[in-house]
């Protein structure tokens, strides 16, 4: 027969259970992971897949890290001149774009050849648009004024009018060709790069901002930056290029810092320039002529054009002086898709 089992074997099996389950399994701590360090930075032009990144220790040329490729939304542009972002330094000059952060602003246009909603961004992050026109040579189009300025307005970004060349007329005729736009909620500088009217005036608007600047050739959009900060000591020639004065073939925004304020920025930018109206619905157009928008809330018909419908506020208010007569004829020419480019621009 066994033995059987006594209360030293009850015992020693009690104490080895005990022994067995709060043994450590190991002694050694888990080694912890490396913690990967990131700089902020703006990205201030983009080169295909590669985007050159400014940041506090110098600018970076970068490439998408592939697991943000993999979160990439399909309905927008995943990466664009003017994004802050945080980047993973990797070689010497090199790095990863890690994260992209929320935009406030874009200026952008719908993408060609999609037949679903995809919104290619030009410029992120953009705070205001700078248009300039000469007072004389050349003769300002008001009318291309008017187109730019609607583009703004469809991108919900301010816009300032700069009538520069003011040296060469007084200022009377300056304000004859351009107070319009001041009666009708616009802010106008009267500049000259050549007296130095309204340069300190114009800094202080640009300061620790991002400013698309845009305007047609020849009204002095790079003395006139030139002019605004003399330590700058670049060429006229170099910003003119950089701001594409006589070219209108780059297709992607670039951003440059100007000496002045942490955060001082001019966009160069196809945006304003050569943004088409494609997006902008018929029945929408006047919501983006700041002066005619309260009163095309009150048409009879939500889809009124303001060009032949009864019960039209919009028509009802150009014939009473409300709305200006000039305008209105710009809106008749942009809804109608006339071109307003003047041969050369």
């Amino acid at each position: 027969m066994p033995k059987p089992r006594g209360k030293d074997y009850i015992e020693y099996d009690e104490l080895f259970e005990d022994a067995y389950f709060e043994a450590p399994v190991s002694s050694k701590p888990k080694p912890k992971r490396k913690r990967e360090r990131t700089l902020p930075g703006i990205v201030v032009r983009a080169r295909g897949h590669h985007f050159d990144v400014e940041t506090p220790e110098g600018t970076l040329v970068c490439q998408v890290r592939g697991r943000l490729l993999q979160e990439a939304p399909k309905d927008t542009t995943l990466v664009a001149v003017g994004d802050r972002v945080q980047v993973l330094p990797t070689e010497k000059g090199q790095g990863l774009i890690d994260r992209v952060e929320e935009r406030r602003t874009v200026l952008s246009r719908r993408r060609p050849g999609t037949h679903r909603p995809v919104e290619d961004v030009i410029l992120a992050n953009p705070d205001q648009v700078l248009v300039v026109f000469a007072v004389r040579q050349p003769k300002p189009n008001l009318r291309m004024l008017d187109r730019f300025l609607v583009v703004a307005e469809a991108n919900e970004l301010p816009a300032t009018v700069v009538a520069n060349k003011v040296d060469l007329a007084d200022l009377e005729e300056a304000r004859r060709l351009f107070g319009l736009y001041q009666e009708i909620g616009y802010r106008v500088l009267y500049t000259s790069a050549i007296t130095g009217q309204g340069v300190d005036e114009l800094r202080e608007l640009l300061t620790d901002r991002v400013t698309v600047v845009t305007g047609p050739s020849g009204v002095g959009k790079s003395a006139l930056i030139n002019a605004l900060h003399p330590a700058l000591n670049l060429r006229v020639g170099e910003i003119s290029q950089v701001l594409g004065k006589g070219r209108h073939t780059t297709r992607a925004a670039h951003l440059i810092r100007l000496p002045f304020g942490e955060r001082t920025y001019i966009a160069d930018t196809p945006g304003i320039r050569e943004l088409g109206l494609v997006d902008i619905q018929p029945s929408d157009l006047g919501f983006y002529f700041v002066e005619m928008a309260p009163y095309a809330q009150r048409c009879r018909f939500p889809d009124c054009t303001h060009t032949h419908e009864p019960g039209c506020a919009v028509r009802q208010a150009v014939e009473a002086g409300a709305i200006p007569q000039q305008r209105y004829e710009s809106y008749l020419h942009i809804l109608a898709g006339e071109d307003l480019q003047p041969p050369g621009y």
